[in-house]
């Protein structure tokens, strides 16, 4: 402050009574680090209109009223809409019904909320800004010691040490209390019980070219080439293709003899041409690129990489474990299964064992 009583960094025409009515007028160009304030508040409509506050408050309810309403929907379209029913969506195409049904309320209940909590805070509740000074966090030496003398004294009297028993059943019966919510998750759906381990591949069956749809034969398949199959008798018009594909799917290549270093696998080829699961077993997409020169197939989605050469062993990735090899043979002059996948196709599951 100077002699004459006034602040060295307020301009003169502001006195010291007048500088929070101008508010951000502080000059700074004395002092580069002094604190320049907010600038004046501005009011809203709906801080002088009550007519405009009251608009603002039927636009928040109406947006949590279709929020509800939206809820109802989803558990009506839950309870009521076939699972297996397709409908088309435009500009979507051919969708679920139950899908894009629960979808839609789902999202429609929880933009509509957070709609109505942005238009409330930003038009109803107080806009004005406040500074405050930052203060330490830590409490004062004495409110500390206050504490811990406190929290000794409250431990001494439960005779929380003393009393093991309590103690230790304490800590069971918190420990065991969560398993009822685990119990819960039964009710999610059956069991899977073993059709996770299990595949329509089986000996005998044809192995089917998914693009043409017709039986493969050992001359169709090229070396350096890449074959998706499926088994004979899955067409894709079936209710339940897309659940049994995500198992069957099945891809050939040709290698040559002396380049396959795994004995199972050649055991298990037909003059070089090897069958894999197609189906990734880290979190189960499909496997589509090949690289014939190193006859490593790759994964999309998170990089794993396996070694059509050597077993379908992982070479890179987060991949858990090797691709399933599927054993084939010839009959007829078309590649057919000898036998089903001797383990569960894509990724591990908890109990496989």
């Amino acid at each position: 402050m100077s002699e004459t009583g006034r602040h060295e960094d307020v301009p003169e025409e502001i006195l010291p009574g007048e500088q929070s009515a101008h508010k951000g007028a502080v000059s700074t160009a004395d002092n580069p680090f002094a604190d320049p304030g907010l600038p004046a508040h501005e009011h809203r409509a709906q801080d002088i209109d009550e007519r405009a506050a009251r608009r603002s408050e039927r636009t928040v309810a109406l947006l949590f009223l279709v929020s509800m309403i939206a809820t109802v929907g989803f558990i009506a379209a839950y309870v009521a809409i076939p699972i297996d029913k397709i409908v088309f969506i435009w500009p979507i195409g051919h969708i679920s019904a139950l899908n894009f049904a629960l979808g839609l309320t789902l999202g429609a209940a929880l933009f509509c909320i957070g709609a109505g909590a942005v238009h409330w805070a930003r038009t109803l509740m107080s806009d004005v800004e406040v500074a405050d000074d930052r203060h330490p966090i830590e409490a004062e030496p004495e409110v500390k010691a206050k504490v811990l003398a406190d929290f000794k004294m409250g431990a001494e009297e439960s005779q929380f040490g003393r009393r093991k028993l309590i103690r230790n059943t304490m800590f069971g019966a918190l420990a065991l209390v969560p398993l009822s919510g685990v119990v819960l998750l039964r009710d999610l759906g059956p069991l899977p019980g073993t059709k996770l381990r299990t595949t329509n591949w089986k000996k005998g069956v044809r192995l089917v070219n998914q693009s043409t749809n017709l039986p493969l034969r050992p001359e169709d398949i090229a070396v350096g080439s890449l074959t998706f199959a499926k088994p004979e008798g899955l067409e894709e018009d079936q209710e339940d293709f897309n659940e049994k594909i995500a198992k069957d799917a099945l891809m050939l290549v040709r290698i040559q003899p002396q380049d396959i270093k795994d004995k199972k696998e050649l055991a298990w080829s037909h003059e070089g041409i090897v069958a894999y699961s197609k189906i990734c077993t880290h979190v189960g997409c499909p496997i589509s690129l090949y690289e014939q020169q190193t006859h490593h197939v790759l994964c999309p989605c998170h990089q794993s990489t396996f070694d059509l050469s050597d077993g379908g062993r992982v070479i890179f990735g987060p991949a858990g474990h090797a691709l399933p090899q599927l054993h084939i043979t010839v009959k007829d002059g078309f590649l057919e299964a000898a036998s089903s996948f001797a383990e569960p196709v894509g990724p591990s599951f908890w109990e496989r064992g």
